[in-house]
């Protein structure tokens, strides 16, 4: 009796799970809730058809679903075919008296190594995956990527990320872009081809487009494909520039700029957590510009 019972518990709870993963190919891990694609992990280097061979990148997610199956994010856009979806990158990057370029990919590139664990449950999925930064055969930086997937409610999917980045050996200086000081270059979202764009922040609808203006956090709404959709991008407190300065750009653009301009340097045995929680939400009825989605802290 008491084997039965543990039998029909480990089958309910079976059924009650909503989440797994599914390798596809040419590097990319894709998760699933109740059979709906979540995202996929681009782990191994890609490179879109027409593309030079020079913007072949991995180490990004893309592309990203709301719970409704509306895909928020573009890869490759013929404006910046750097952009890739949700991504975390710098365009300045110092090592050794050297400087490279990991954000437009010069000089440097983000390599997957291994997987450091997957789970799934009731609750959330969670993946885990190490990785570093390369000039050639040369490892610079080690990082790994904290990706937790919570259950969606209502028309809300809500992850958090948590990268992790260390020196390998010699300090490592990162920044953002020094052109025309707008210093942007950290956790980022390249959005998909819509219309009706609305970007709104902690302090209200942002008009215009924005560098260096402290936020707690950013979103953009607009129609995709004719379904109103948006996503929200969060900063953690935990921080180190809290609540940090931020890109913003109506041409589908928004991130969270660390450390800005100035650098910050990377030490041997002192590692830089960056923690961030993204939202990714359904809109039924409302104007993009209306405070919908800003019911919800």
């Amino acid at each position: 009796m008491k084997i039965l019972v543990a039998l029909l518990v480990c089958a309910a709870g079976f059924a009650a799970q909503p989440f797994h993963f599914r390798e596809l190919d040419s590097g990319r891990l894709a998760l699933y809730e109740n059979g709906a694609p979540v995202f996929v992990y681009n782990y191994g280097p890609q490179l879109k058809p027409g593309v030079p061979e020079n913007r072949r990148r991995a180490d990004y997610l893309h592309p990203v679903y709301t719970p409704g199956g509306v895909i928020l994010t573009d890869d490759f856009p013929r404006d910046h075919y750097h952009h890739r979806g949700i991504f975390w990158s710098w365009p300045v990057v110092r090592v050794a008296g050297s400087a490279y370029d990991c954000w437009t990919l010069k000089g440097c590139e983000q390599r997957f190594e291994r997987w450091r664990g997957r789970e799934t449950n009731p609750r959330f999925a969670r993946v885990t995956a190490q990785n570093a930064w390369y000039v050639g055969g040369r490892k610079f930086v080690r990082e790994e990527v904290d990706l937790r997937v919570y259950r969606t409610r209502e028309s809300i999917r809500e992850f958090e990320v948590a990268l992790t980045l260390a020196a390998v050996d010699e300090p490592v200086e990162i920044a953002g872009s020094p052109e025309r000081g707008k210093g942007y270059g950290g956790f980022d979202c390249r959005f998909a081809p819509r219309t009706g764009t609305a970007i709104v922040a902690d302090t209200g609808p942002v008009a215009r487009d924005e560098d260096h203006v402290p936020h707690a956090w950013a979103e953009m709404e607009a129609l995709f494909d004719g379904r109103r959709a948006g996503l929200r991008i969060t900063a953690d407190v935990r921080n180190p520039d809290f609540p940090g300065e931020w890109c913003l750009r109506n041409y589908g653009f928004i991130g969270a700029s660390f450390p800005g301009v100035k650098a910050y340097r990377l030490d041997r045995g002192k590692p830089l957590t960056l923690r961030y929680r993204v939202r990714v939400f359904d809109i039924s009825d409302g104007p993009a510009s209306s405070p919908l989605t800003r019911r919800v802290p």
